[in-house]
């Protein structure tokens, strides 16, 4: 009756239990809380893992994407160049020009002629023996053509001949093909002719399919034979066959007689 009567004056055994109650609730709740905010956390993880794991596969997507587009304009520019060089040729008096793309190469060690098919035939005025040509130089001439599409004998077949003048001494010769990544010959050339290595060799404007002045390969080494009257004058070409994308084929502007018995040159 006396501890009742202290505890409704001071409360301290009400206090006491009240706070003895709500330590062992507290201590009861608190793993549980604990292992809410664990599992609330691991999930929060999780679900900003997976949004960023989504997001890096975007990114990647943009970044390939980016990527082609580089390439893509990377290779614009480079046919822009390669275009502004073929628009910077001059054709000579009383040719004209006329662009073309090389579709298809058949040269090599298999290969029946050493050619390249470009994508312009008869319906764009080209025919058979018109030369094509590059920035760098002479590349071969048209040898048969289609109604969209035309074959382009080029300077290493061994069918190819053009005759072609140093640009220096003045030596005169006819330079003809000897097949695939084999050096020109420049043939007929005389003993006794003062071409030197390193000159530079342009058409010479006989047999009337090339014009006067292109330039055409580089002599590369002159031998003197000792059963023959002729030098042994080997050349390159001006041209890389096997990387050129665009040509131009060069037609006559008005009607000029060619010799018929220097056709295949």
């Amino acid at each position: 009756m006396s501890l009742y009567t202290w505890n409704s004056r001071t409360q301290v055994l009400d206090r006491l239990a009240s706070y003895s109650g709500l330590e062992i609730v507290g201590w009861i709740i608190k793993p549980g809380k604990w292992a809410q905010v664990k599992a609330t956390d691991s999930w929060n993880a999780y679900v900003h893992l997976v949004e960023v794991h989504s997001e890096n596969q975007i990114l990647k997507e943009k970044v390939e994407l980016l990527r082609m587009e580089l390439a893509r304009l990377s290779e614009d520019a480079a046919s822009v160049q390669r275009l502004e060089r073929l628009l910077g040729f001059e054709s000579p008096p009383d040719w004209s020009r006329s662009g073309a793309r090389v579709i298809a190469h058949d040269f090599g060690p298999l290969g029946a002629v050493n050619s390249v098919i470009i994508d312009t035939g008869k319906f764009q005025g080209v025919l058979p023996n018109q030369p094509v040509v590059t920035p760098a130089g002479v590349m071969g001439r048209t040898f048969r053509t289609g109604l969209n599409f035309s074959s382009v004998l080029l300077l290493s077949d061994p069918n190819s001949r053009i005759p072609v003048i140093s640009s220096e001494t003045r030596v005169r010769g006819i330079l003809s093909g000897k097949g695939y990544q084999k050096p020109l010959s420049l043939e007929y050339v005389h003993l006794n002719s003062s071409i030197e290595k390193g000159e530079l060799l342009v058409t010479s404007g006989l047999a009337g399919i090339y014009p006067k002045g292109l330039p055409v390969a580089r002599i590369e080494d002159i031998l003197r034979s000792d059963i023959s009257l002729f030098l042994i004058v080997e050349a390159t070409p001006l041209v890389d066959f096997g990387s050129i994308e665009e040509v131009l084929v060069l037609q006559k502007s008005r009607n000029i007689k060619t010799n018929r018995s220097l056709g295949n040159y």
